[in-house]
């Protein structure tokens, strides 16, 4: 089952954070957190569909199909809240021109961009941070927050269709996501649009195998604002402010989910 976590603390498991999969092209590595975020200048659009990560929001029905690829990857070391505030958030490898390298500049030019108009977002190099982010931004009008992730083995998964077996929204007023973003250890983004998401808990079974797993998906609603030359519109075939958006949720990467409190 897709894993519900208690209303949030700074005490989330560890072993479920800082993993994704790869995208191979042309014998590059990329993460899917780097094709997700659309600042992938290598992997190919026939490449990136192949992981299955971005889908149509139909697909979401019981009985239709996802073929999906989530290879094992090695996760980066997650820093301890103490250590993470004493190591510099800066490029250590500016001057090299590894493909490790610009993945590097990549997430460091993206944490220091702007958000696009009606999204606030942070980037945090630590669990604790990351939670504590989240837990500001989502904080205005009180309620409670919960965090969601993907349960997905850490050996990935097989390339093959899955069919869906049920697909459950996940019930909330306000969605924010975590992602994990390429660095020598464990950095995450997190971003919030209010009105702009759906999650859903997806139950999916391979019909090779028969191998059942569970996926959290987000469905983004408002894609206007997003850069034309996001990946996702080429899999799709849509465009900024078409039609929504989803994607699964890899590996390492949370959704944090505000539910306001009712009154008796």
């Amino acid at each position: 089952m897709v894993e519900i976590l208690s209303p949030c603390a700074t005490s989330l498991p560890r072993a479920a954070l800082g993993k994704h999969f790869v995208c191979r092209d042309q014998e590059k590595q990329l993460s899917a957190k780097t094709i997700l975020l659309g600042k992938n200048r290598w992997c190919s659009p026939k490449a990136v569909a192949e992981t299955g990560i971005f889908f149509h929001q139909q697909q979401l029905r019981p009985g239709s199909t996802v073929t999906l690829s989530f290879p094992a990857e090695a996760a980066p070391a997650i820093l301890q809240h103490d250590v993470a505030e004493k190591v510099p958030f800066t490029n250590a490898e500016r001057r090299r021109r590894s493909a490790e390298a610009k993945q590097v500049r990549h997430t460091l030019s993206r944490c220091q961009a702007p958000p696009i108009a009606g999204e606030v977002k942070s980037c945090t190099a630590s669990l604790e941070a990351t939670v504590e982010s989240a837990m500001r931004m989502l904080s205005a009008g009180g309620g409670d927050v919960w965090a969601a992730a993907s349960e997905l083995p850490r050996a990935g998964l097989p390339q093959q269709t899955y069919a869906v077996v049920a697909a459950t929204q996940v019930q909330g007023d306000e969605y924010l996501s975590c992602h994990t973003l390429p660095f020598p250890y464990a950095v995450y983004q997190c971003h919030v649009a209010p009105m702009a998401y759906w999650a859903y808990k997806v139950s999916l079974a391979g019909l090779r195998d028969g191998s059942a797993v569970a996926l959290l998906a987000i469905c983004h609603l408002d894609t206007s604002g997003w850069n034309p030359a996001h990946p996702a519109f080429e899999v799709l075939q849509t465009k900024p402010g078409g039609w929504p958006v989803c994607h699964f949720m890899p590996y390492g990467n949370l959704a944090f989910v505000k539910t306001m409190a009712t009154t008796a």
